[in-house]
């Protein structure tokens, strides 16, 4: 391992916010470690500052000016007296300047070697790697592309689709699919430009596009005498701008053979990498059954909580185990290959309005009503009263549900979701809500469990917006089944017991009903994007509180319908600005690097 490794520390600085804060506090007070929280200005009464051992000011309202600045966590770490790092997940935890900064400090970096971090980092280094031990790859340049005529060129040999991917980084930034050639120049160069803004490395990197494919990885524990471990696997298919939503494990609906591929490539990427702590590996799973790696992301994962719940490996108290020196087998409580006891879901809440393609939703919380009852895990950061910006990632919360097998872990999920309350901001809540009545990720329907890594863009969206009379179709049941009786449940009949005898009952518009309570969310859903539509007129108006990154136009130019003005960013996501109808831009006030409000208006399109 790489610089001084104590074999003990009693006190954790932990360089992050939210609920990993708080999860990584939780660790540190089972193991009997002091937690030292540090916190940015609008983080100083947040859940984790206030349950950490102690907490620090970093003096700044910015993740660059707090959690990304260096200097200020180092400076932190030798006034609290901290033994130990531990980076959670985002801002520092995979740059590997970072951790060889806390071991040149002295102190023990909770996660794996600088130079891991660095190789596995690069995508391309990582990709080799995945080669040299012969997991499966798709079809890709094996180093960066210099500009968007060698992209064209690619896409010309190898065919479309084909992906844009940044070569440092991860969590979908960076990332442009091109299905036409003609979209292969604009998309490579903001992949570039996006990859530059979020990871300061613009390089980018071709691939192979796979169509309709699942996102499934592996979890894997490393520790520092070379033993490499898989806890299990998860499936990450659901998800919106290739960010993940819904997450479970193990991986459903894996042939043996695909899980066997899965294991032992994570396992030997791990190993041949030399790999310490807790990561994942990634893996694509195409319609035709064909795996195919992704990449290694050298840190904890959102999602770990539900391996936790269906091996019972902690995998945080892991981490800090195999950080001060201990064996992987005392690490993870057991010495060989874990099977998965149970079924576990874990549904992200973020402050994201999906009736608005899932735009960022910032304010005050005035209610958090978390569910509980059997199989049911919150991890949270915010509680009533806390103030959601947009300078920080947009998770609230993560509801973890685990059953017996996955028909019961969605059985509980629908009455856990159904039961947490949170108002003042909008939530991902209604549409995970929804998911669970869909055949296609309940695998009910006839084509079985049918959701892909862009199936809420490709297939639900365009079907929320269609209404009851577009593609997706009855909803199904969404409660308990009601009194057994005649199997008369076909239009507007129903089953009615009077006394002890069973009657059918014509009930007008029961069909309509039965179609459940997705159906009019769609038909709601329709409606107020119809209204906006109206609405927006002649005006171009920010969609969320956010930074203007990007002005792509000047006052008086002339644009197309749909063509692109300017850029919002706001909680790590990209917003396009397009113009609503044909005509000149007026009015134009804002400048990249300026902050907006959420509906203010940029500019107008006018007609004519």
């Amino acid at each position: 391992m790489t610089g001084p490794r104590p074999a003990e520390f009693k006190r954790v600085l932990i360089a992050n916010r939210g609920e990993i804060a708080l999860r990584i506090v939780r660790a540190c007070r089972d193991a009997g470690l002091t937690s030292i929280a540090v916190y940015a200005d609008p983080d100083a009464d947040a859940p984790f500052a206030r349950l950490a051992d102690e907490a620090l000011p970093l003096d700044g309202t910015t993740p660059a000016a707090t959690y990304l600045d260096m200097t200020k966590l180092l400076a932190a770490a030798e006034h609290t007296g901290a033994g130990a790092v531990h980076p959670g997940y985002g801002f520092l935890a995979e740059n590997a300047g970072f951790a060889q900064a806390v071991i040149d400090a002295g102190l023990t970096w909770i996660g794996p070697p600088p130079e891991v971090i660095r190789a596995l980092g690069d995508k391309l280094a990582a990709r080799a790697i995945a080669a040299r031990v012969g997991a499966p790859l798709l079809p890709g340049t094996p180093h960066p592309v210099a500009d968007a005529a060698q992209a064209v060129a690619f896409a010309r040999a190898r065919g479309l689709p084909i992906a844009i991917k940044a070569a440092h980084g991860g969590g979908g930034r960076g990332l442009r699919i091109a299905r036409d050639l003609d979209e292969v120049p604009g998309l490579f160069e903001a992949a570039v430009r996006e990859a530059k803004a979020a990871f300061g490395r613009g390089e980018c990197f071709l691939e192979a596009y796979v169509e309709r494919g699942r996102h499934v990885e592996a979890q894997i524990l490393a520790d520092a005498y070379g033993d490499v471990l898989v806890v299990g696997t998860r499936d990450c298919t659901l998800q919106r701008r290739y960010q993940k939503l819904v997450e479970e494990a193990p991986a459903p609906f894996l042939s043996a053979a695909q899980q066997t591929t899965l294991e032992r490539s994570a396992a030997a990427i791990c190993r041949e990498a030399g790999y310490v702590s807790a990561g994942t590996v990634e893996f694509l799973l195409s319609a035709d059954g064909q795996l195919s790696f992704l990449e290694v992301n050298t840190r904890l994962q959102v999602e770990h909580c539900v391996t936790e719940e269906t091996t019972d490996v902690d995998l945080v108290r892991a981490q800090l185990l195999i950080a001060a020196g201990r064996p992987l087998a005392e690490a993870a409580g057991r010495p060989t290959d874990l099977t998965a006891r149970r079924h576990a879901i874990e549904f992200r809440v973020n402050a994201e309005d999906p009736d608005r393609g899932f735009a960022p939703s910032t304010g005050t919380i005035t209610r958090f009503r978390p569910p509980g009852g059997p199989g049911v895990r919150v991890d949270s950061g915010v509680e009533a009263g806390s103030v959601i910006g947009a300078q920080f990632d947009s998770l609230l919360a993560k509801v973890i549900v685990t059953g017996r097998d996955r028909p019961q872990a969605l059985e509980r999920a629908r009455r856990a979701l159904a039961e947490f309350d949170l108002a003042g901001v909008q939530t991902t809540l209604p549409f995970l809500r929804q998911v669970l009545t869909e055949p296609a990720y309940t695998a009910a329907g006839p084509d079985g469990f049918a959701v892909h890594t862009r199936w809420i863009e490709q297939d639900y969206l365009p079907a929320a917006a269609a209404g009851p009379t577009g593609p997706a179709g009855p909803a199904g049941p969404t409660g308990p089944a009601g009194p057994t009786g005649p199997d008369d449940r076909a239009g507007d009949r129903v089953a009615v017991r009077v006394g002890r005898r069973w009657l059918s009952v014509d009930v007008p518009g029961l069909a309509r009903a039965r179609e459940g309570p997705l159906v009019l969310a769609r038909e709601q859903a329709r409606e107020r994007l119809e209204r906006a539509a109206q609405a927006a007129g002649d005006a171009v108006r920010a969609p969320m509180q956010g930074t203007v990154i990007r002005i792509e136009v000047a006052d008086g130019d002339e644009v197309a319908a749909g063509q692109l003005l300017a850029v919002v960013e706001a909680m790590k996501m990209e917003n396009p600005l397009r113009a609503p109808h044909p005509g000149r831009v007026t009015g134009l006030h804002v400048a990249a690097g300026d902050t907006v409000a959420q509906g203010a208006t940029l500019c107008q399109v006018i007609s004519g």
